[in-house]
């Protein structure tokens, strides 16, 4: 207590700590909003990493599926640019 004011003693030492108490805990409370910021942006990321391996695994299956199509329609002696020109 500084110097004596007209409020009651208690009263000024519960406000005082109650002010005390929010700043020593506004560090915590900043980290924890940052560890959760990068929580949810590394979600994003994971996420978006399936949907990439998702959408190369298709890829690759319509390629080997035109592939067999190719191979599996083309003749002895027809030429590999003619089964081409087909589809």
């Amino acid at each position: 207590m500084a110097f004596p004011t007209a409020v009651n003693n208690q009263i000024t030492d519960a406000v005082t700590q109650a002010n005390v108490k929010v700043l020593g805990e506004a560090p915590a409370m900043a980290m924890g909003d940052i560890y959760q910021s990068l929580a949810h942006s590394i979600g994003l990321s994971m996420q978006n990493a399936v949907q990439s391996q998702q959408q190369q695994q298709m890829l690759s299956q319509a390629a080997s599926t035109m592939g067999l199509l190719q191979l599996y329609g083309m003749n002895e002696g027809q030429p590999a640019i003619t089964v081409l020109r087909k589809h």
